[in-house]
C-alpha cells in the first residue's frame, strides 16, 4: 500500500471517463435542478464524519424543508443543528437521538418524524462503524458481530421503518445508502466491514426491485479523511466531504434522469454527467450490480 500513488483507488475503481475528488458544477447542491425544497430528509450518523460534514450541509444547501439528525449522541447532534441554524436559517432541524440497531429506538424515531412532518421523503443511511480490523482467525468475535449488527441490522431497521412510514404505496421516495469498494474487492482484515457493506448494497437492490416508487442507490463515498479513516488509507483520503454530499443530493434529486441507477452501486468519484450518458450501456448489460463472474444456465449446454 505504501508504494501506491494517492490516486490509486480512484483510477483502479474508475468507471466513467471523468472522475472528481471535489465538488464540481453538476453536483453543486445550490443549483435549482437539485432543489430539495419542501422535502424532509433523514440523515443517520449525523453527529460527525460524513453525516455532519457532507450530507447535512449539502441537503441544507439544497434547501430541504427539514433535516432529521439521527445518531446516539444528543450533544453532538445539537452542535450540528446549531451549525445548520447559522448557515441555513430557513432549514429546520429535528434532533432525534437513536440507536439504529435497536428496533424500539428506531420505531420511536419514526413516530417523532410522523408527529412533526407526517413522513420523510429522503433517507441517507450513513451510520456505520469500522473497527473489527483483523484477519478472520484473529479478529475479536464480539467486535466482528457488533460491526455487522450495526451496519446491517441498523440499516435494515431504518430502511424498513422508512418504507413503512410512506403514506401510500405510490409515494415517491429516495434512499442513499453508504457502501464501500470493500463490498466487492477483498481487503484482508476487513471482512466485517466488507461483508456488512455488501449486505446493505444488496439491500438497496432488493428495495429497488420491490418498490418501483423508491429510488434506492448504494453510494461508495470514495476515501475521505474522517474519524473512521484508518492510518493505512490516510494518504489516499483526498476526496472532500463536499464531493460526497453533492453526489448524495444529486442521487436524491427529484429529476427522473438518474432513476435508472436505483438498485445499483455508484462511486462518488465518478462523473454524474458521464453516468447519465452511459445509461443505455448500464441498463443493457445490467452493470453496477453484484453478479457471479460466470456464464450460467442449462441452455448453454443444449445442442
Amino acid at each position: 500500500m505504501e508504494n501506491l500513488p494517492p490516486d490509486h483507488f480512484v483510477k483502479a475503481q474508475q468507471f466513467t471517463p471523468n472522475v472528481h475528488r471535489d465538488l464540481y458544477p453538476a453536483i453543486d447542491p445550490t443549483q435549482s435542478s437539485l432543489s430539495q425544497k419542501g422535502k424532509v430528509v433523514i440523515v443517520t450518523g449525523a453527529s460527525q464524519g460524513l453525516g455532519a460534514r457532507a450530507f447535512v450541509p449539502s441537503f441544507a444547501a439544497a434547501g430541504a424543508k427539514a433535516i432529521v439528525l439521527v445518531a446516539r449522541s444528543a450533544d453532538k447532534l445539537k452542535e450540528v443543528a446549531d451549525t445548520v441554524a447559522k448557515s441555513h436559517p430557513n432549514v429546520e432541524t429535528l434532533v432525534v437521538p437513536t440507536d439504529i440497531a435497536n428496533p424500539t429506538s428506531v420505531a420511536d424515531l419514526f413516530n417523532k418524524v410522523k408527529e412533526y412532518y407526517g413522513h420523510a421523503d429522503v433517507l441517507v443511511n450513513n451510520a456505520g462503524i469500522f473497527k473489527a480490523i483483523a484477519p478472520i482467525k484473529d479478529v475479536d468475535q464480539h467486535a466482528w458481530w457488533e460491526e455487522l449488527t450495526l451496519n446491517i441490522r441498523g440499516t435494515f431497521l431504518v430502511t424498513h421503518n422508512f418504507l413503512k412510514s410512506l403514506p401510500s404505496p405510490d409515494t415517491p421516495a429516495k434512499i442513499v445508502t453508504l457502501t464501500t469498494g470493500a463490498a466487492y474487492e477483498i481487503f484482508p482484515g476487513l471482512s466485517a466491514y466488507g461483508l456488512s457493506k455488501l449486505a446493505v448494497f444488496e439491500l438497496m437492490t432488493y428495495v429497488a426491485a420491490e418498490k418501483f416508487n423508491v429510488v434506492a442507490v448504494a453510494l461508495h463515498q470514495g476515501i475521505v479523511d474522517t474519524e473512521m479513516t484508518v492510518d493505512v488509507f490516510k494518504r489516499f483520503a483526498l476526496d472532500t466531504p463536499e464531493l460526497v454530499g453533492g453526489v448524495g443530493v444529486w442521487l436524491a434529486s427529484w429529476e427522473q434522469s438518474r432513476d435508472f441507477l436505483s438498485g445499483r452501486f455508484v462511486t462518488a468519484n465518478w462523473d454524474v454527467d458521464d453516468l447519465v450518458k452511459m445509461k443505455e450501456q448500464i441498463l443493457e448489460w445490467n452493470l453496477l450490480k453484484m453478479n457471479i463472474n460466470a456464464k450460467l444456465g442449462a441452455e448453454q449446454f443444449e445442442k
